[in-house]
């Protein structure tokens, strides 16, 4: 009956006619294809891997046998026919007929309600062949709605998907708007401050500037007035030593014409003694060494000034890679151009051979080679010949020479910074 209660497994055994149990199972075979892989039954597991068409009919025994003996899997394919009722709003099927009648004797079993009175009676003076083409019909109409279901179902996943993606992007582009505005207007703050400060910038520059003009003005106005009082200084110290010089000049005259003394015939260089002769102690110049060709020229500049040259400690710094010929020859010849320049008095010593060998002037330069010592010695001699008080200039580089002429009184002058002057000619 219709309103009776049908409890579990009732009738779905053996009894179950051979129609539903085909409908039954061409459902599940659908249903098997949605179920995930990992929730499959495992009495199923072969037939999910079969081809959609061969599915009902080559597993069509294991497939009953799980309706009938698993209840989670009865369960599912009960809720996809309601899912399909229900997506369908009964239009899905036929709404009258044996075909509706069986369609809803597999919703029944399913359910596990009442079905048999569901089940449409067999009508032995039909025609066989009619039925089972109109039977056929119906199965080809509900495999067509099913697929047309399938295809909706898979385009409304598709959709629904696409929807998804969609509201992850639209929240995804709403998120960078939000951050793109937060930092334009972090941007524009931070380029309004920018402003602000390069403005303060530009205005402390511009104060800056009118007080570093400000300075470079009163600069140039201290710097004329102190290059005007240095040249004043400067000629009035000129004035003073020509004055000095003169009065010594016209002193020195007319002593000379009172006294009525001879002019010198003979220069102390030319009267050099023998070693034997002690040295006469003589002021010493310790520390008075020249450094600057500047300085070189003023002291040889003043009257009576003697230049004494070491000639191969010169000559060897000046031209090192020239033969000692040429170095000799170079060094004269400089010597005479300064001799000309500054008129004070040259001598040239070279370590010699044996003997003593003055040899002629060259353009005022006196040439000495030595004979039986060195030439540091021959300049130690020299020095040591001179009065005490005549402005005395020996070039060397030597520091022993250095030490003693020093001592004795005499200027003395790097071989170096004598070469640079002779190059500045």
């Amino acid at each position: 009956m219709a309103g009776q209660e049908h409890s579990p497994g009732a009738g779905e055994g053996a009894d179950v006619p051979e129609a539903l149990r085909a409908a039954l199972v061409r459902l599940a075979a659908d249903v098997l294809a949605d179920i995930e892989p990992a929730r499959t039954p495992p009495s199923l597991v072969a037939v999910r891997r079969f081809a959609p068409r061969r599915r009902a009919a080559a597993g069509a025994l294991p497939l009953w046998a799980a309706l009938r003996d698993d209840p989670e899997f009865r369960a599912r394919v009960g809720r996809a026919w309601v899912e399909n009722h229900e997506a369908a709003g009964g239009a899905a099927a036929p709404t009258d007929g044996p075909v509706a009648a069986l369609d809803d004797a597999v919703g029944a079993w399913l359910r596990h309600l009442p079905w048999e009175h569901l089940v449409p009676p067999s009508d032995p003076g039909a025609d066989d062949g009619a039925v089972a083409r109109r039977l056929e019909g119906a199965e080809r109409e509900v495999a067509r709605l099913r697929t047309e279901l399938a295809a909706a179902r898979d385009g409304e996943r598709a959709a629904r998907d696409e929807l998804a993606g969609l509201q992850r992007e639209l929240r995804r582009l709403r998120s960078d708007a939000d951050r793109a505005r937060s930092e334009a207007r972090a941007l524009a703050a931070a380029a309004e401050k920018d402003a602000e400060r390069a403005a303060a910038d530009l205005a402390a520059a511009a104060d800056e500037r009118a007080l570093a003009a400000a300075d470079l003005r009163a600069v140039a106005a201290e710097r004329a007035a102190v290059r005007d009082e240095a040249r004043t200084g400067q000629r009035l110290a000129e004035t003073r030593v020509r004055l000095l010089l003169d009065t010594v000049v016209d002193a020195a005259s007319g002593l000379r014409a009172e006294l009525a003394l001879p002019s010198v015939r003979d220069l102390p260089a030319d009267l050099v003694a023998p070693p034997e002769v002690a040295p006469h102690p003589r002021p010493s110049s310790r520390g008075r060494s020249v450094d600057d060709p500047v300085l070189l020229d003023d002291l040889l500049r003043l009257p009576r000034a003697h230049l004494l040259v070491d000639g191969y400690n010169v000559s060897k710094t000046g031209w090192p890679h020239t033969t000692l010929v040429d170095q000799r020859r170079l060094l004269v010849d400089g010597m005479a151009a300064l001799a000309a320049q500054t008129g004070a008095e040259v001598t040239c010593c070279f370590d010699g051979q044996p003997g003593l060998r003055p040899v002629a002037a060259v353009r005022g330069v006196r040439v000495l080679f030595t004979a039986g010592e060195t030439a540091d010695d021959l300049l130690r001699r020299l020095v040591a010949a001179e009065p005490a008080g005549r402005v005395l200039v020996v070039a060397t580089s030597d520091r022993e020479v250095v030490h003693d002429v020093e001592g004795a009184g005499a200027w003395a002058v790097p071989s170096a910074t004598l070469v640079e002057r002779l190059r500045r000619r």
